[in-house]
């Protein structure tokens, strides 16, 4: 099983908190955690951890950051072939506020502006892709060039290029901000008709099968014909930084692996719910036996 992850790519800086900061004050903190970030970046990272055959395909600067990526994915195994450091550019970098007192994190990102394509074209195989929207003509050359991959849109962001993506691909998983962007309705999970009404704009948009993910409550989707809250697991937050990566990430190794949609969704969110518990995105990526054994480790 050979996985393409576009998107992308930038480093992150956490800051571990007791609570949220007040302006013109200063703070001390015993330590810091520094490591890769971005959406699809985060997906390949936890597959070439979890043992998929993986490569990233994203644009980093030729500068200090680009190389600590770089690095970091040939630390863990995955293939840099198309992880382009480009001359003249910045790598994009992430600065997280990570509240420890309720788990939220706030997220200040220093990121030129976006490139829509890879100097390199690209001619790997791929049995299963996953995009996040960034270098877009990238990601559908990468889909128009393996059609009967499986693919899966990470969407996040609310724009014209997500929205031709979504059309492209096997899977659309959004954020609830997104759905609601996208529909105009409120997510609620005490209202399971505006869930519905929402999953099925979205359907009726794009054609393809949708994830809603609903963050602690789990995700909505059609299971048998059926629409289906398909719940997360309780835990103590630490720190959101990179869940929702790290659920996409490993929603596509189950999916990629033959589980059945119910399942896979199950154990990706075992996945990101895990993540929360720890500090730094990177850091924070369980094991593939601790997602498969969680309930000796929660």
């Amino acid at each position: 099983m050979k996985a393409v992850c576009v998107g992308h790519s930038t480093y992150d800086i956490t800051l571990p908190l007791e609570d949220f900061p007040k302006e013109n004050v200063k703070y001390r903190i015993n330590k810091h955690i520094e490591c890769g970030g971005g959406p699809a970046s985060n997906g390949a990272y936890l597959l070439a951890k979890w043992g998929m055959n993986t490569s990233i395909v994203s644009i980093v600067g030729n500068d200090y950051y680009g190389q600590k990526v770089l690095e970091s994915f040939k630390e863990i195994g995955a293939d840099t072939t198309y992880l382009e450091l480009r001359e003249n550019h910045q790598t994009s970098s992430s600065y997280i506020l990570a509240n420890l007192k309720n788990g939220s994190r706030t997220i200040i990102t220093s990121k030129r502006d976006p490139i829509r394509k890879l100097n390199q074209d690209i001619n790997t195989k791929a049995d299963i892709i996953l995009i996040d929207g960034e270098h877009p003509e990238t990601a559908k050359e990468v889909l128009e060039k393996n059609p009967d991959a499986i693919s899966i849109l990470d969407a996040g962001r609310l724009n014209d290029d997500t929205k031709e993506l979504g059309k492209m691909v096997t899977y659309v998983i959004c954020s609830h901000d997104f759905a609601e962007q996208f529909t105009g309705l409120k997510t609620d999970i005490r209202d399971f008709q505006t869930l519905v009404d929402i999953h099925k704009a979205l359907q009726d948009f794009f054609q393809t099968n949708i994830i809603v993910t609903l963050e602690a409550n789990g995700s909505i989707t059609i299971v048998d014909g059926k629409y289906k809250i398909i719940p997360s697991i309780k835990v103590k937050p630490v720190d959101s930084t990179g869940a929702g990566d790290i659920f996409h990430g490993a929603f596509t190794y189950f999916i990629g692996n033959n589980y059945p949609l119910e399942e896979a969704i199950r154990y990706a969110s075992i996945a990101g719910a895990i993540s929360v518990t720890r500090i730094g995105s990177r850091y924070s990526i369980p094991s593939l036996e601790e997602v498969l054994d969680y309930d000796t480790i929660i």
